[in-house]
């Protein structure tokens, strides 16, 4: 089983803007989902989803590196035991800014739960990056 997921993107955006999207609370949660959440080494942080018709989901962990460029979290779902690592990593390019976002650990999960969690995990990191996407073509250029 495949026990990463990447997403690389690149915006045509300034590297601080894209960070700041990525490491603030208040544009995390414009964007992407609630978060109390500070890019600040062995912060504990909470995404808290907006409720639907399966309830909320709640996920948090621990920061394990931040400083400007690269940012390292744990990811533990609400409910599970079982910690996955997320890792941004920010690089100024000639057009703009690349991200890459790595999603690991997910063979942490037992049998056929890796799996389900791999491809929901794979459709939500997707759906993240189309979000980002767009709070930085409205909201950023806006500003």
């Amino acid at each position: 089983m495949n026990d990463v997921i990447t997403k690389e993107k690149v915006f045509n955006h300034p590297i601080d803007k894209v960070w700041d999207a990525i490491s603030k609370a208040e544009e995390i949660s414009t964007w992407f989902i609630q978060a109390d959440f500070k890019a600040q080494k062995g912060y504990q942080y909470t995404f808290t989803s907006e409720p639907n018709e399966k309830g909320c989901t709640t996920i948090s962990g621990t920061v394990k590196e931040a400083h400007p460029y690269v940012l390292v979290y744990t990811w533990i779902v609400a409910d599970t035991n079982v910690e996955t690592t997320v890792t941004w990593k920010l690089e100024s390019v000639a057009d703009g800014t690349k991200l890459h976002l790595e999603h690991s650990g997910i063979s942490n999960y037992e049998g056929d739960t890796a799996i389900a969690m791999f491809e929901s995990f794979n459709g939500g990191w997707e759906s993240c990056i189309n979000g980002l996407t767009t709070y930085l073509k409205q909201e950023v250029n806006a500003g």
